[in-house]
């Protein structure tokens, strides 16, 4: 079993891109393959490029793969708005979630842990600097 499971985010003039490859070799029947790559553009000036790829030499497999990319969803950021939330506290919530989404997959305690903590250091200092643009 193989699970691939990325998740982007750019922002102002950003460019990211992934290329994620899943070979099944021949004699790995059963095999069971997903890659899920998925992008948040918080800014219309950023790009996000996702290649997800699999290449199968077996005959007895599940596998697939998918790549999205999106902007935030507006009416997540009204309701959070009509909550009282500010903006700018809203948009970093519905990032955050849309990274715990992967993150929240890591099997090493000490490492998901690190990463949660990456991830809301960028945002903190992040939302704090943008002013609430994006």
């Amino acid at each position: 079993m193989s699970r691939q499971i990325w998740r982007s985010v750019a922002d102002e003039q950003a460019t990211c891109s992934v290329a994620a490859r899943v070979e099944v070799a021949r004699g790995a029947q059963k095999t069971d393959g997903e890659q899920s790559l998925k992008g948040l553009l918080l800014n219309r000036g950023a790009t996000i490029n996702a290649k997800p790829e699999l290449e199968i030499f077996a005959d007895d497999v599940k596998c697939a793969h998918g790549a999205t990319v999106g902007e935030l969803n507006r009416d997540a950021l009204f309701y959070l708005a009509s909550r009282g939330v500010p903006p700018v506290e809203a948009k970093a919530l519905l990032t955050q979630a849309f990274v715990a989404d992967a993150i929240d997959r890591i099997g090493e305690q000490a490492v998901r842990e690190a990463f949660h903590t990456d991830a809301l250091r960028w945002l903190s200092g992040h939302s704090a600097t943008d002013g609430g643009r994006g």
